[in-house]
């Protein structure tokens, strides 16, 4: 019986529509913070809009390895579509019920599988079709999932399907709208200045929509109609993450450093294991170290006093971002280029002597010169760490680091 049921799986499963078929990650691209990002959406969002993280979040944790938890992530999926009982909530389940049948079918739990097979059968039967069904719901639904993993034509394609059917959706409107925003690059484009205001206009509670309208005003040359939606979103939400880091971006290009910082910094508070953003903070402070030293009085004591600070400012940042990261010489080729690395290090060494954290940051800066096969200065860092005594502690550390890489 369980072989014929695993059978049977096999070919139904495939019809599911769901993250499982939906081949959302390329292989081996899916993020080490995606996890931390989605649980931070999951706190922003209005409960009905929960589902979708949630079921994100169980496919992330299922392709971690984590298959209690993802199911965990899914019956909290289904918790936050109780309240509704309309058709369109019982077509968002559908999503949720295939996520659990491929995770019990993985887990080897086919009557289980099965069992949540036939919940999909029976509510996909009233539209002729057993396994699945062409709606805007189902469409929405997953141009937001692909949209969250950066594939945003697939996402786009989604998104039209669905307002072929609902031309005035909302929420339909608004993934267009951001999909298109980030497709569309040249600030001469207007199509996706269009589908924001739009956007803006069926649902004036997506505070993200606003703050990439003001990004695209900005490259149009309307700043102060952009700063406008910008302060005014940032009143309206004033801790939501990924409208502070458009608010660093928007003052970052409007030459406002000092800002740009303090909104990433902010940002962090609520997203604290995510490394690339602790990376783009510590750009920035490099960025300002740059500016500030190229500048005619960099020799004033108060300039000297100020580049020390962001000196380590960008060594503390450095060292967050190293830190939330699984393997220690990857994070440099997984974290940024790497000549903004060598950049930043090349800034913050700059002392004659550095302290115990500075000399291990010298260290991975050795290792990461040597995992790139650069040999010029490589030698010349060895002599000083050398000359620095770092601890037998430290080295064995550094070699448990290269066994890694």
């Amino acid at each position: 019986m369980s072989e014929f049921t695993r059978n049977a799986l096999e070919k139904v499963l495939p019809k599911l529509k769901c993250h499982f078929t939906w081949n959302l990650f390329r292989e081996g691209s899916i993020s080490n913070h995606m996890e931390d990002r989605v649980c931070n959406q999951i706190e922003l969002l209005n409960s009905e809009y929960k589902a979708t993280m949630y079921n994100l979040l169980a496919y992330v944790k299922y392709l971690d390895g984590e298959n209690e938890a993802a199911l965990e992530c899914l019956r909290q999926a289904e918790d936050s579509l109780e309240p509704k009982q309309d058709d369109e909530a019982e077509i968002r389940r559908l999503v949720t019920w295939g996520n659990y049948a491929w995770i019990y079918y993985h887990m080897g739990q086919f009557s289980e599988a099965q069992a949540y097979v036939d919940k999909v059968r029976h509510v996909c039967k009233k539209y002729a079709n057993p396994y699945s069904m062409e709606c805007p719901e189902l469409d929405c639904e997953e141009g937001w999932t692909r949209l969250k993993c950066g594939r945003n034509e697939r996402a786009k394609m989604c998104f039209l399907k669905a307002l072929e059917e609902k031309p005035s959706d909302p929420e339909c409107s608004s993934g267009l709208a951001i999909a298109t925003s980030r497709l569309d690059e040249q600030p001469e484009k207007q199509f996706s200045v269009d589908a924001l205001k739009q956007a803006m206009e069926l649902n004036s509670k997506n505070e993200y929509v606003k703050v990439l309208l003001a990004l695209k005003l900005q490259k149009m040359g309307e700043e102060t109609e952009g700063e406008q939606l910008i302060e005014d979103t940032l009143r309206r939400a004033p801790d939501q993450t990924d409208v502070l880091q458009k608010a660093a971006q928007f003052y970052q290009k409007k030459g406002n450093l000092d800002r740009a910082n303090n909104f990433l910094v902010r940002a962090l508070r609520s997203t604290a294991n995510n490394a690339p953003l602790y990376c783009l903070v510590m750009c920035r402070y490099r960025k300002e170290l740059e500016q500030l030293q190229k500048t005619g009085n960099a020799e004033t004591s108060a300039s000297v006093e100020k580049m020390e600070g962001l000196r380590r400012l960008t060594m503390e940042y450095m060292h967050q971002a190293l830190q939330r990261k699984r393997s220690p010489l990857n994070s440099y080729s997984d974290l940024m280029d790497y000549p903004e690395v060598e950049r930043c290090c090349q800034l913050v060494f700059s002392t004659e002597s550095p302290g115990a954290e500075e000399q291990q940051l010298y260290q991975r800066y050795c290792d990461l010169q040597e995992y790139h096969r650069q040999s010029e200065g490589l030698a010349a860092l060895k002599a000083f760490l050398r000359s620095c005594s770092l601890t037998e502690t430290t080295c064995i550390e550094t070699e448990e680091m290269k066994q890694q890489a």
